[in-house]
């Protein structure tokens, strides 16, 4: 063969595997551009107001069908439930408090702190209608029922240091936030580790005490997504958000409509919801992108999740968090 035949050969090959790889880039990359879930699976939640107002009229739903995309809604009991949905793949996002969320990140559950959808007040420690029990120190040697893995369960190691206890000076009932309230009541335990609306609920109707209160303690509402679902679907991890927004700027608006749909999913009465939305959740400041404000918050629970073996030996909590919060979802979404 003479050279310009094998020129010509040579030339006739490399336009074949450019082809062939402008093809297999073009199949490659369609499939990216036009990706998207057949679901959106998300948790709704009597302590994230927001969830139930979202839940109510359908904001979501209607967004998400232009692209033929359902949502299933998931109801989380706390924030311990919110994880184990997220963490069994069984929803793409959970709303929990922030020391929740650092917890599983910590314990190699792959997700990101994405949006702030509240700042609560929605734990205390509560005692009983005339208690003895006047201050933390009194509650050494006392059964207190909390439930593992959230807030008002971390609130309850905050101040016990504080007073210079730990976990083993007490005794701690792991129990749900309703059977906690139930239990404070049927006298089972000295003290409850509360959750609004129950917490709420046991003051208005049960005339239980709110023993101690710090909302420096508590470390925000989160709304958390699977890394995966963001890494894969960032425009839907979006959607959401600016439609949690929508929800937040509409609770502001309609604050007494808002504790009535509260109110109903909770099947509480109507002052027990406002007093949830209206005294003890601020929606107005410190809210959207994670901030300077809740990563101190989570810094400080930290080593907590060390000192307390909530975590295995050899985990970095410090290294979770800084893995854990990611601003871009929220900042892209309010910004839009």
């Amino acid at each position: 063969m003479n050279h310009g035949a094998l020129v010509a050969g040579a030339l006739a090959s490399a336009l074949i595997l450019s082809a062939c790889s402008a093809q297999t880039t073009t199949q490659n990359a369609a499939p990216a551009a036009a990706a998207k879930p057949a679901e959106v699976r998300l948790d709704y939640a009597t302590y994230n107001p927001s969830s139930l107002v979202l839940k109510e009229f359908g904001w979501l739903e209607e967004d998400l069908a232009k692209d033929g995309v359902a949502v299933k809604w998931l109801f989380s009991a706390g924030s311990n439930k919110a994880n184990e949905l997220v963490s069994s793949n069984a929803s793409d996002f959970g709303s929990t408090a922030g020391a929740a969320a650092l917890l599983a990140r910590t314990n190699g559950v792959p997700i990101k702190t994405i949006y702030i959808y509240s700042k609560p007040e929605w734990t205390a420690l509560v005692t009983p209608k005339d208690s003895p029990i006047k201050s933390v120190a009194d509650l050494k040697g006392k059964k207190i029922a909390a439930t593992r893995g959230t807030d008002p369960f971390f609130f309850l190691l905050r101040s016990l240091r504080q007073a210079g206890l730990s976990q083993s000076d007490v005794e701690i009932v792991n129990l749900q936030h309703a059977d906690g309230r139930l239990a404070l009541e049927r006298g089972q335990v000295d003290a409850w580790a509360g959750l609004d609306p129950h917490m709420a609920n046991a003051e208005l109707n049960f005339g239980a005490t709110l023993l101690y209160r710090n909302i420096d303690f508590i470390t925000f509402g989160v709304l958390n997504v699977r890394e995966e679902f963001l890494q894969k679907y960032p425009d839907y991890v979006k959607r959401v958000i600016a439609q949690y927004e929508r929800a937040r700027r509409w609770i502001l608006d309609n604050p007494d409509k808002a504790a009535e749909i509260l109110a109903r999913e909770a099947k509480l009465d109507l002052a027990i919801a406002k007093k949830q939305l209206t005294e003890r959740t601020v929606l107005d400041k410190d809210v959207g992108a994670p901030n300077d404000k809740l990563r101190a918050a989570l810094e400080a629970v930290a080593p907590i999740l060390v000192e307390e073996k909530l975590v295995p030996p050899g985990a970095d909590p410090k290294a979770a968090l800084a893995e854990l919060l990611d601003v871009s979802p929220a900042l892209a979404a309010i910004n839009r």
